[in-house]
């Protein structure tokens, strides 16, 4: 498959979550997401367990029941007075950008069943216990960003969600996914319109960055 001509920085800086800008209408082909895949099975896990699975979701039945999951979990949020594009209303920069984002993601909510593949990333993860899960989540969610990256340079875009975890036992009973084993993520996927994606504004780094020490 034809890779976009991106320098690492440029693939960073530019893989974008996309939502109204996903082509709902052009099928995405299977070998293309099992290229992203195989790009997503170099990243990292935790004593190389490599305990990850990846279910994709291609089928428009399942794909519709995932979306249903998916809005009802959406209106929880809008209703819980703290998503996204509710954040930082007294900052006008920010508030704007947020608003942006809350439009997007309500778009996505009201679209998720058009959408061409849905990807969930999953892994073995026995009992899931109150202590700390970095162990676990770092030996999934790195993969799961470097098929976003993948995707971004083959033309695909793809959005981070999680929502749908509020329905995850109903979910992997839907897509038979055995007991022991979680999701950490779905991962709309499609080509995108328009041209390109630029860097996103975000806090200046000397805000955020602490040098030997809070």
């Amino acid at each position: 498959m034809t890779v976009l001509p991106l320098t690492p920085d440029e693939l960073l800086t530019t893989t974008r979550s996309v939502r109204k800008r996903l082509d709902l209408t052009r099928p995405v082909p299977m070998e293309l997401v099992r290229e992203c895949l195989e790009i997503a099975l170099q990243a990292p896990s935790g004593s190389n367990r490599q305990d990850w699975h990846w279910v994709v979701v291609t089928e428009p039945g399942k794909r519709k029941a995932i979306a249903d999951y998916y809005a009802d979990s959406w209106e929880r949020y809008i209703a819980s007075g703290h998503s996204a594009g509710v954040l930082y209303a007294d900052d006008p920069d920010r508030a704007a950008v947020q608003r942006r984002i809350g439009d997007s993601g309500q778009y996505l909510a009201d679209h998720m069943a058009e959408v061409p593949v849905l990807v969930l990333p999953c892994i073995r993860a026995g009992s899931l216990g109150a202590g700390n899960q970095a162990g676990l989540w770092g030996s999934l969610l790195p993969a799961a960003w470097s098929y976003m990256l993948a995707a971004r340079a083959r033309g695909l875009g793809s959005a981070w969600t999680t929502l749908h975890l509020r329905h995850e036992e109903a979910i992997s009973q839907l897509l038979g996914i055995p007991d022991g084993i979680a999701q950490g993520a779905l991962i709309p996927t499609a080509y995108y319109t328009g041209e390109t994606f630029k860097p996103a504004a975000r806090q200046p780094l000397d805000e955020v960055l602490h040098v030997d020490g809070w």
